[in-house]
Parts: structure tokens; C-alpha cells; sequence
């Protein structure tokens, strides 16, 4: 299992509202000729997500057991920790978090490291952070040992599969993500319970 511990993760409260926003981004250079045609020049490899996330209620004491208790100190803590935008943090989407027997890569005889990958659709990326990985199998046979996982998205092997071996593995994976702003208002609205209308942070590359 890589080590998660060293990053802050993103606390699931009670109180968090509908709706959530996911919003995948990516960065093409655009370039237009007089005739209509263009150049298209993609800079990103992949996307990078964008949530927003709106807190109903959040609790301030021990006073509304079912919001969690502290769960605005829980929640505002871990602004304070990030600072803002500056630290980054773990956050588990409960839409999109894991992938049983997905192939992560084909063994070449001599490389030990494959990133772990999933698949959306038809589209194949590689996952920001790795939280548990089981069932480790090459040529559909699963592994009891002789790997290990490397944070943030690494599967590493103590030998090398064989050339053309087909890599599989069952994970969890999270995002590794900062805030989008270094200012964010945490309303009271009554005694004891605050509100958060619009939370927004965004995946980081690893």
C-alpha cells in the first residue's frame, strides 16, 4: 500500500450538499489560418478535475451529533493546513475511486515500474494517488508477493515481469488536489452550525 499518511485527506461529513460538481479540463494551443483551417496543439496528457463541493451544515460543537462532531473544525482545518492553495491534499471521490482486475500495463522483460491506470469510456489514464492495492496478477496469476506500491501511482516489481505479460491489479485511488482559492467564506447561519456554499479545488499533477 503506498503511504497516504503524508498528505491531509479530505474529510466525508454528514452534512455536505447536492450538487456536486466534477469538471475534467484540459489546455489546447489553438492556432487559425485566414482559409478556416487550425493547428491544434494539446498540452495536457491528460485531464485535470475541478470539484466544487457545497456544505449544508456543518457543526461547531457536540450540540448536532448527526453532522459529526467539530465537523466545521474538521473541514476549516484542513483550509488552514493546506493554506489555501499552497499544500495539496487526498480527496476520494465516492463516484470514482476504484478498479478490480484493470490492466495496468504489458511486461517488456526488463521494467520493474508500471504507473497504475484505469480506464473511463474509452479513454486510459494514468491515477494521481494510489490508497490500497490487492490482487496483483501477471498472466492472470495473482502475485502473493515480490511487489510493492510506491506513492504516489506506482506498482513496482522486486523482478521483472516476463515480455509480454499482462500486468493486472484491484486498487483504490484518490486524487491529490489543492484548493482553488486562499480566501473561502464559512457562514454561521445559527447557533452552532456554519455553511459553506461553494467549496472548488482542483487535482494536481504527480
Amino acid at each position: 500500500m503506498s503511504d497516504s499518511a503524508s498528505l491531509p485527506v479530505f474529510p466525508q461529513l454528514p452534512g455536505q450538499g447536492w450538487s456536486v460538481h466534477k469538471r475534467p479540463s484540459f489546455s489546447t494551443r489553438t492556432t487559425s489560418h485566414v482559409s478556416g483551417r487550425e493547428v491544434r496543439i494539446p498540452l495536457y496528457t491528460q485531464a485535470l478535475y475541478e470539484f466544487e463541493l457545497t456544505f449544508d451544515a456543518l457543526a461547531a460543537n457536540g450540540a448536532w451529533p448527526g453532522l459529526g462532531v467539530n465537523s466545521l473544525q474538521s473541514l476549516m482545518g484542513l483550509y488552514l493546513q493546506c493554506q489555501g492553495q499552497y499544500g495539496t491534499f487526498l480527496y476520494t471521490d465516492p463516484t470514482d475511486n476504484a478498479a478490480t482486475a484493470q490492466v495496468i500495463g504489458v511486461g517488456d522483460g526488463a521494467s520493474l515500474s508500471f504507473p497504475f491506470q484505469r480506464v473511463l469510456g474509452g479513454a486510459v489514464e494514468t491515477v494521481s494517488y494510489v490508497t490500497g492495492a490487492s490482487n496483483i496478477m501477471v498472466n492472470d496469476v495473482v502475485q502473493q508477493d515480490g511487489w510493492s506500491v510506491t506513492a504516489p501511482n506506482s506498482l513496482v516489481f522486486t523482478s521483472a515481469p516476463a515480455s509480454g505479460a499482462t500486468v493486472k491489479a484491484d486498487f483504490t485511488f484518490a486524487y491529490e488536489c489543492r484548493f482553488l482559492d486562499d480566501q473561502n467564506d464559512f457562514e454561521n447561519f445559527m447557533n452552532g452550525l456554519w455553511t459553506v456554499s461553494s467549496l472548488k479545488f482542483r487535482s494536481v499533477k504527480a
